[in-house]
């Protein structure tokens, strides 16, 4: 069995936050997602859409940000198992690749229904 620290929800939450702010120093691409939030906020607020259609929009885009963070995990975690090329560790980072890439055709196609039925 496992030894395992007592759950603490702030100490927890302090780890969490240490990924998050680890991501958006060194992740370019969560960089451009964050800065990309800003417009989704606002077109989410400012056009006339119902409750459940802005909670859907936003949530798309949040997918985006989810996917992106496990997508940094997988290639951390791979990174540190090995720094010479192995075929496996390659389709390990391939499939945190389709994972974001996903996710951004889920939002593009949520976004595309809700923006063009208006």
């Amino acid at each position: 069995m496992r030894r395992q620290p007592k759950y603490n929800f702030f100490k927890n939450s302090s780890y969490a936050l240490s990924g998050l702010k680890d991501i958006v120093k060194n992740e370019t691409s969560f960089k451009i997602e964050i800065l990309l939030l800003v417009p989704v906020i606002f077109i989410v607020c400012y056009f006339d859409f119902s409750l459940t259609n802005r909670i859907l929009l936003f949530s798309s885009y949040f997918m985006v940000l989810l996917a992106e963070a496990v997508n940094s995990a997988i290639e951390r975690v791979v990174d540190l198992v090995t720094i010479e090329y192995h075929e496996m560790a390659k389709r390990a980072k391939d499939v945190g690749s389709t994972i974001v890439f996903l996710s951004i055709v889920q939002a593009i196609v949520i976004w595309c229904v809700e923006i063009f039925k208006l």
